[in-house]
């Protein structure tokens, strides 16, 4: 597998506290999936859980390399753990679009979490590229 794109996000719990003390279940509908608000609704660290989930999002966009325009939604994005508790990203919807345009074939996430902030990590991979996918050399290269 070769590395295509890498993505990385920081979220201060605080900041995503004031967005849904001002927009409540309008702005979770907007940002997380039913299974996303599912998974963090009775947990003691809910938080904590949302903060990770929206940085993985944004990780993801940042490696996708569109932000959140040309008909991107927030859903499009979905974060879940395996049984194992590792976080696993699904995409669908115009974010599927733009992965498959471009080459990749998987896109493995990590999160973190301090006292105060969420941290994710996406990287996209795909097989080796084609001799027709390299990238040109340097000009000082030659």
């Amino acid at each position: 597998m070769k590395i295509l794109a890498h993505g990385i996000d920081l979220v201060e719990f605080g900041r995503l506290e004031q967005m849904l003390g001002r927009h409540g279940q309008r702005m979770l509908d907007r940002v997380f999936t039913v299974r996303e608000q599912a998974d963090a609704q009775h947990l003691r660290n809910r938080i904590e859980r949302l903060a990770g989930r929206f940085a993985a999002k944004e990780a993801v966009m940042k490696l996708v390399g569109t932000g959140w325009r040309d008909g991107i939604a927030w859903t499009d994005v979905e974060v879940i753990n395996d049984a194992l508790g590792r976080p696993l990203v699904y995409i669908c919807g115009r974010v599927k679009e733009l992965a498959d345009a471009q080459g990749i074939q998987q896109i493995t996430l990590s999160i973190t979490h301090t006292d105060r902030f969420a941290m994710a990590s996406a990287v996209a991979l795909a097989d080796a590229m084609t001799p027709s996918e390299e990238r040109p050399a340097h000009p000082d290269s030659e």
